[in-house]
């Protein structure tokens, strides 16, 4: 590998020739349109499939689909590199291939890992007949919003003191918006509403912004809803009270059949119609903007003060509501829970998700009632009059019982989603592998964990998501960045990766720039001063150009544009902080969030890691038209680099120039574009240290 100060020009090219082999290098192909098109065949397509290899270095290549052989022809040379084509024809079920090449009598084989002696058995690239992700997701800028710590635009509708009891405690309004959230803070409510989010829908469009995505916004006793208790309406706390009234909870009662004015608020139709009509609102406003919204839906598990169980006797005094599963064993909701006894009324028996009784799993194995139900609600919020513009799924793959019940229902979701609106998303929370679920007729793509934060977070900071541990091996590591990246891409198909939601933070793991200080913790053990104390931003400068150039689509947590900290939930989710806003880090947000949305290369573009080393990645994002090469310096002292741009298509036959369009530096950025030279294919920059280069071919 190259060193990491070497200053001598030419030593740094020789090493570099040695380092690597021109043949090996070379080879490459994607599912692009570059080299492959259709994009997303559809059955019966003619799909064309491009190899790349070194310029006469290849005897013959080969296209192995589906374990059938076949030939490709050559097709042109094209500077450093001569193309081939095979041709095949999409068919109804998912297509796996890998390349086959003969170099110097000897036969090599190509996958999305790269090139090897031995026949692949992963990692194979992957035609999905007719599956496509809505287009306006690829390499879309999203935001992540958990609405009660955004912005408070209508206190009237703020949870109070003492309105009801969960959990062991009663409701408790903060007056103070910029306090840290309470360890045990789960019925804290600081006052952010949709009125919120539509009243800063300027600063967000101003930041870049193309898609919203909402935690939970449905009724719901908790700040983060993931307990729901009526799918079918947005919380009056977060959209509209206009019924309004009833008594508090006296400091002695905890029985919520008395917290007259929460009944009223979450029961009351004119109270759920107005939020519904509220949430309509901001979704109008969004598509005049052209900007989208998604949605997240918890259908695993529900909240026991959900209205089919009712556990809190909330519904069965009120008019309109039929009794629910715990009250009556009568209850038109009995199959949508698993009881194991039979006692009614006041059913305690059921089974709860993770043991907890305030999550009351849902049965759907056992209710096609209930199944009929989630499918309607899915339905419902993507077609008229609310629109959205798709689903966000908690902890997807863990719906029923057993896997074979997941992947049906995920279908017939997807069937009865696509069905109301073909061009809303299907983006599910998962740990691990995707794969299974991303083979066109489920998921469209996940929240990009493994392919994205995992990698980035270990290479910058050695430190775990949630701040629990610290690995030094990790840290700096280039070649295990590599690694970790290129094998889990290689799980995803073309219009998955490019749409993969890839976040820094977001609200089950602590904020990346509290990670930065690589202090290993929760806010319940350090408090929470800990959380902003020794960050260090230069990581988190890194972090967002990484963020903003490899593929997929970038999503901001809120707040941390603004410099926000926290350790990992609840300490994650606090506020925003309005009148503190980190001007200098908002404004490097914005730069990059231009470049990306400009440069379709970063986008849609093909991607190759280019080198690695200790404290140092290069990469490049490449379509015919442009190139682009990105270097990381993590170390605290400067690097001379030779990067190797004609991977990318960058001519190896005469001089050419390149240009940094941006510099992300310890203490800020620049957008001045400088002149960079490329010999041979070969980019010699400085990389001053803890910084970062996005460099562009000259137009």
């Amino acid at each position: 590998m190259l060193g990491s100060h070497t200053t001598d020009k030419h030593a740094l090219l020789c090493s570099s020739q040695e380092w690597s082999t021109y043949g090996v290098r070379a080879v490459f192909s994607d599912e692009t349109e570059q080299f492959r098109t259709p994009f997303e065949p559809k059955s019966g397509d003619e799909v064309k499939i491009k190899l790349r290899t070194w310029k006469n270095s290849v005897q013959s290549a080969a296209l192995i689909c589906d374990e059938e052989e076949i030939s490709m022809k050559f097709l042109y040379s094209e500077g450093a590199f001569d193309y081939y084509e095979g041709k095949v024809i999409a068919g109804t079920q998912p297509m796996y291939y890998y390349f086959r090449l003969c170099w110097n009598d000897k036969l090599f084989y190509y996958n999305k890992i790269g090139l090897s002696k031995e026949v692949p058995t992963t990692g194979k690239f992957i035609i999905l007949p007719g599956f496509s992700v809505p287009k306006w997701a690829r390499g879309a800028i999203m935001y992540q919003i958990f609405a009660d710590r955004f912005y408070n635009g209508d206190p009237a509708n703020d949870v109070e003191t003492r309105e009801y009891y969960y959990l062991g405690n009663y409701s408790k309004q903060v007056t103070d918006w910029n306090k840290p959230p309470a360890a045990d803070g789960v019925r804290e409510f600081y006052g952010g509403d949709i009125q919120g989010i539509i009243d800063k829908l300027d600063y967000l469009q101003d930041l870049g912004v193309e898609v919203l995505y909402l935690n939970p916004i449905f009724v719901s006793p908790s700040n983060h809803k993931y307990d729901t208790q009526d799918y079918e309406y947005v919380d009056p706390h977060l959209g509209t009270i206009v019924h309004d009234g009833g008594a508090l909870l006296k400091y002695d009662e905890k029985d919520n059949k008395l917290a007259k004015k929460y009944i009223r608020r979450v029961t009351d139709k004119k109270n759920l119609e107005a939020s519904n009509k509220k949430f309509i609102e901001l979704v109008t406003e969004l598509h005049k903007r052209g900007m989208k919204v998604i949605l997240d839906g918890v259908f695993n598990h529900c909240g026991s003060f959900n209205k089919w169980m009712d556990r809190e006797h909330i519904y069965n005094t009120e008019k309109g509501y039929q009794p629910g599963a715990y009250v009556s064993k009568d209850s038109p909701y009995n199959s949508y829970f698993k009881f194991t006894k039979q006692n009614w009324p006041d059913n305690k028996d059921y089974e709860a998700w993770w043991g907890f009784e305030t999550l009351p799993k849902l049965n759907f194995e056992e209710s096609k009632e209930l199944e009929e139900a989630i499918l309607n609600i899915g339905k419902k919020w993507v077609s008229e009059p609310f629109c959205i513009d798709g689903w966000r799924m908690d902890v997807a793959a863990d719906l029923g019982h057993s896997p074979e019940y997941n992947h049906k229902f995920w279908k017939m979701y997807r069937e009865a989603v696509k069905t109301a609106n073909p061009e809303a998303i299907i983006l599910a929370e998962h740990y691990g592998d995707p794969s299974p679920w991303l083979e066109g007729d489920q998921w469209d793509t996940v929240m990009n964990y493994d392919a994205f934060m995992e990698p980035v977070t270990w290479f910058l900071t050695g430190v775990e998501k949630h701040s629990d541990y610290y690995k030094s091996e990790l840290e700096g590591n280039g070649k295990a960045f590599n690694d970790s990246l290129l094998a889990n891409m290689a799980k995803f198909s073309g219009p998955s990766l490019y749409s993969a939601m890839n976040e820094l933070s977001n609200h089950d793991h602590s904020r990346f720039m509290t990670r930065t200080s690589r202090k290993v913790g929760r806010v319940k053990e350090l408090g929470p001063v800990a959380a902003g104390e020794n960050t260090d931003k230069a990581l988190m400068h890194l972090a967002v150009l990484m963020q903003m150039t490899l593929p997929g689509a970038p999503t901001l947590y809120y707040g941390d544009e603004a410099g926000q900290v926290g350790f990992t939930d609840p300490d994650n989710r606090r506020t925003f902080p309005w009148g503190r806003e980190d001007w200098e880090l908002i404004q490097f947000h914005k730069d990059l969030i231009r470049i990306h949305k400009k440069q379709k290369s970063l986008k849609m573009g093909s991607f190759k890691m280019l080198d690695y080393g200790h404290d140092y990645v290069s990469y490049g994002r490449f379509t015919d038209e442009e190139q682009m090469a990105v270097a990381v310096n993590t170390d605290y002292h400067p690097m001379q680099k030779l990067i190797p741009v004609w991977e990318l298509g960058v001519s190896r036959e005469e001089t050419v120039e390149m240009e940094v369009v941006f510099t992300a530096k310890p203490k800020g950025h620049s957008v001045n574009k400088k002149t960079v030279v490329v010999e041979n294919g070969i980019l010699f920059v400085e990389i001053p240290a803890k910084s970062g280069l996005l460099i562009r071919s000259k137009k």
